[in-house]
């Protein structure tokens, strides 16, 4: 449905796949999901997916339903449809409302693109047309919650001064920055993963990771890490938050309009030295932490580092649009706020 947008980049088909396997992605080991396509005059108009992530609504004491991997031409009729079609499916699990997209999951591609169209989508971030805000907005959905991405120049956020006041704060919160250990990788995810859960657990919409899920995304990015850009915050030598940065391969993926394995992969290899820009995946700090700036020291690491590799932009995306201190840290590092995206919700 978005071939003809020129900021679209078309995913590898293989990863799609997997995705939406019930067999072989973990996360339906703990959700229920079924999968549904519009056709108009038996031409294919559409497409929705109805999902309940029952760790979800264990973990936030909820009782709700999500949507995902919406797809839709400018047909409200069938917008529509997809989602009463959901929202039937959903009903009859007895859930109390639908929320989304997510695809399947807040771990996954996350939100509605409703602000910043012409810049093509950096890795793992979702894009689509314009119109799907009309089409959700029209079929009885509102605003749930928006998240921001930030995008951060090094001619703006590099500077004396800023390296003198982050050495300080440093040296103040005895806080020290390193990167990961491939030598010690699994030692080093087994790290992040229970930083994971302790830092993300007071977040609306967050979910930890099960081990196996965990496990699927360490070892489906290993290739394509890049071990400067995984930093550690710590305290004493204890860690206390990281951060996961990656190279944007949308760049490279871009030209690979049909999706397929080989020729993305040669795309990657060939175009690599031409990307110019990381996206900051994931960045947290355990609670007790949070006021240390340690946040803001791990996306000025992050930024001064990604530089040195020749990556002088980078995105810092999402960040929920509540989430004052990681709000305040990209306006600390000069971000300009680029991209919203939006999770929407109805009661059923």
């Amino acid at each position: 449905m978005n071939s003809h947008l020129p900021g679209w980049v078309p995913p590898l088909l293989l990863d799609r796949r997997k995705l939406m396997d019930r067999e072989r992605n973990p996360f339906y080991r703990h959700s229920d999901a079924e999968f549904f396509i519009a056709e108009r005059d038996g031409v294919p108009s559409g497409r929705i997916a109805a999902i309940v992530n029952h760790n979800h609504n264990r973990e936030h004491h909820e009782n709700i339903g999500f949507f995902g991997f919406f797809e839709c031409a400018d047909d409200q009729e069938a917008a529509n449809a997809l989602f009463e079609t959901a929202s039937e499916w959903l009903r009859a699990r007895k859930v109390s409302a639908v929320r989304g997209p997510a695809n399947p999951s807040v771990n996954d591609e996350y939100g509605l693109l409703v602000e910043g169209y012409d810049d093509p989508p950096t890795v793992m971030m979702s894009y689509n047309p314009p119109y799907y805000g009309r089409l959700v907005e029209n079929a009885g959905l509102s605003k749930e919650r928006d998240l921001y991405a930030y995008e951060l120049h090094k001619e703006t956020f590099i500077s004396e001064k800023l390296e003198r006041v982050t050495s300080r704060l440093k040296e103040r919160e005895g806080l020290t920055i390193r990167p990961m250990d491939m030598k010690k990788f699994r030692k080093e995810v087994a790290t992040i993963k229970a930083l994971y859960a302790r830092a993300w657990q007071r977040n609306w919409g967050a979910v930890p990771m099960t081990g196996e899920e965990f496990d699927s995304l360490a070892g489906g990015l290993k290739s394509l890490l890049e071990p400067e850009l995984i930093l550690f915050a710590e305290f004493r030598g204890e860690p206390v938050g990281f951060s996961l940065t990656l190279p944007d391969f949308n760049q490279a993926l871009k030209y690979n309009r049909r999706g397929w394995l080989l020729t993305g992969l040669l795309c990657m290899f060939f175009l690599r030295k031409k990307i110019n820009r990381v996206r900051i995946l994931v960045l947290g700090v355990l609670p007790d932490r949070r006021k240390t700036g340690a946040g803001s020291l791990l996306m000025y690491e992050t930024g001064k580092r990604a530089n040195a590799l020749g990556y002088p932009v980078g995105e810092a995306g999402w960040i929920l649009e509540d989430n004052v201190m990681m709000n305040r840290a990209a306006q600390f590092m000069s971000g300009t706020r680029t991209k919203v995206y939006r999770i929407y919700q109805k009661s059923l």
